[in-house]
């Protein structure tokens, strides 16, 4: 009973681009491991950029510099 947890910044991600990564993460745990789609969970986490860090810094910061 496979479960992966996705995790990305809160910045737009659609319904249908959650819905590739649900369906396309399901048929990679099929195809490679053998895994029973019906018995695997598939969770989309959005971060907002305030609470994800990289290098010591707010991702929120980080972009308000590029």
């Amino acid at each position: 009973m496979p479960y992966v947890n996705i995790k990305v910044t809160k910045e737009g991600v659609t319904k249908d681009q959650k819905s590739q990564l649900i369906e396309g993460v399901t048929k990679l745990l099929q195809d490679v491991l053998g895994k029973n789609p019906a018995t695997t969970f598939v969770i989309t986490d959005e971060v907002e950029t305030d609470n994800w860090g990289i290098a010591g810094e707010q991702v929120s910061e980080r972009r308000k510099k590029q």
